[in-house]
């Protein structure tokens, strides 16, 4: 037979060779020869000490500065010719997560790559929250694609050609659980897209580490994602306090504030869009002036009010409402605030309500400026209030420090029977804006008072958190939250490959015993 081969000529050999494969190779076979990966690499999981769960966001380093980062279920495919089959050290490091210590402080492990072996290392939470999966972005289980391991979403290695992906507002409106981030890489070119991304996924799905969030893109003809808010106007476009209301016949609306942005981060232009089913956008319904003081922003959370369903609109203080109907969403003259000054106050020209006693006096108003942490501040240092009449109060249960907040949301949760906050600290330590504190509250409108940190960074941050009430389990015992992930804002020169810029999960359990909140 190989005498005869040597005499054909190269097209009728490569049709034999063919011939010989399709009729021999099993079909299972050949559907996985895309990945053959998993043929020459060494198998490195990190897992959490307690759970054994794969640990997202962890960083090996070699000697020579060699780095890889796991993907998100904990795997590293490994391969470095030079090598292979001898013993290598590897740094072991993570943000809010601890590995072992040697006898000279360093904290690592050696390890003998070789061909298709599995080495687990074990590192300890030290972060509240457990870091789950990357949500956005490419490659996210790049590592367990290489080394063959099952995929767990349709396209675990580009999804909509999304490299990277800012901050989410969600929805879940007709049965779906609707998805919208903010600027958002592309890999064809250092721009990308500034005009509102879109997604859908189960509202349903029950996460784990083996079920995560199965996105599914509004993209266009090239295959990147679409616009899905292109307001008119130079400068991109951003939405928030996506909400979604009935009118008085019964119909969902699906509704956001857009504004639009010029340098240096400045609104010029804000509005009212509603989603448009035929078109699969957002279409503009109204334009506001910049002088008005209440909009939908932030996150929006549902909730009765004497007798009268509201809906409030948390960034992270929910100090924003309207009544939960399209047609109140609609007029602006209908939205209340929270806060101690007198109706028709303005940032420029305000006035506090005081009784005939002193003291200021809190409510609900309309035509006035929501209070903010950030203005307060301000008038403690004015002296128009003393610092004992602070609204904003919340303290860190351990160390008593104040904690100040700059994003977050709110959530009833039936477990812990109370409103609880999840939000990002502004001058956060050791991040400037990349520590995440819980808190919780029997009122909407507080008081909150006291805080716990449940996630760190060391010099990187993880802003604008977002909660997602629809996950909870056993009862909203276990929650579930996103943040972004990036360098932005620090001076840290050298962002995460892959993960930096992107949306990542993680789970909370609430009968946690160092979860313990009081004032």
């Amino acid at each position: 037979m190989i005498r005869r081969i040597q005499f054909l000529k190269p097209l009728q050999f490569i049709a034999i060779c063919c011939f010989i494969y399709l009729f021999t190779v099993p079909e299972a076979l050949r559907a996985q020869e895309p990945n053959l990966g998993a043929n020459r690499h060494f198998h490195i999981q990190v897992v959490e000490e307690e759970t054994g769960v794969g640990v997202p966001l962890v960083e090996l380093r070699t000697t020579n500065e060699i780095r890889y980062f796991t993907d998100s279920l904990g795997n590293v495919a490994f391969f470095e010719p030079s090598m292979m089959d001898q013993e290598i050290y590897f740094h072991v490091q993570s943000h809010g997560y601890e590995f072992q210590k040697d006898g000279f402080g360093y904290r690592g492990a050696k390890l003998t790559p070789r061909v298709n072996t599995v080495a687990i290392l074990k590192i300890k939470r030290i972060n509240l929250a457990e870091r789950m999966f990357r949500v956005t972005g490419e490659g996210i289980y790049r590592d367990s694609y290489l080394l063959g391991l099952p995929a767990l979403v349709e396209k675990p290695l580009l999804n909509g050609k999304v490299f990277g992906s800012d901050s989410v507002v969600n929805a879940i409106y007709h049965e779906k659980l609707f998805w919208f981030w903010g600027d958002t890489n592309r890999p064809s070119y250092p721009l990308g897209l500034f005009h509102v991304p879109g997604a859908t996924s189960d509202p349903h799905a029950h996460l784990s580490a083996e079920q995560v969030v199965n996105l599914k893109y509004f993209v266009a003809e090239n295959g990147f994602v679409k616009p899905m808010a292109q307001m008119q106007g130079d400068g991109p476009t951003w939405i928030s306090g996506l909400t979604v209301v009935k009118d008085q016949i019964g119909a969902q609306h699906m509704l956001a504030t857009y504004v639009k942005i010029q340098a240096p981060m400045e609104v010029y232009q804000r509005g009212l869009v509603g989603y448009d089913d035929d078109r699969e956008e957002f279409a503009k319904l109204a334009e506001y002036k910049l002088s008005d003081p209440l909009y939908a922003d932030g996150h929006s959370l549902s909730d009765g009010d004497a007798g009268q369903e509201h809906i409030h609109f948390a960034t992270p203080y929910p100090f924003v409402r309207v009544r939960a109907t399209y047609e109140s969403m609609l007029d602006l003259t209908q939205y209340e605030s929270f806060s101690y000054f007198k109706e028709g106050s303005r940032r420029e020209k305000y006035e506090l309500d005081r009784d005939e006693e002193g003291k200021l006096v809190l409510g609900w108003r309309r035509n006035t400026m929501p209070l903010t942490e950030k203005f307060e501040t301000e008038l403690v240092k004015t002296g128009d209030i003393g610092s004992e009449e602070s609204y904003f109060q919340m303290r860190s249960t351990d160390s008593k420090d104040r904690v100040q907040l700059a994003s977050g949301s709110v959530y009833w949760n039936e477990y812990r029977k109370k409103f609880i906050m999840i939000g990002v600290q502004s001058f956060g330590d050791p991040s400037f804006l990349g520590e995440i504190w819980f808190s919780e509250s029997d009122k909407l409108i507080g008081p909150w008072l006291a805080a716990k940190k449940i996630v760190t960074h060391d010099n990187y941050s993880f802003y604008n958190p977002k909660q997602h009430p629809y996950f909870d389990q056993e009862g909203g015992r276990v929650i579930f939250f996103v943040g972004t992930y990036t360098n932005m804002f620090t001076d840290n020169k050298d962002p995460t490959p892959r993960y930096n810029y992107n949306q990542i999960m993680y789970r909370l359990d609430l009968s946690d015993p160092r979860l313990v909140v009081t004032k």
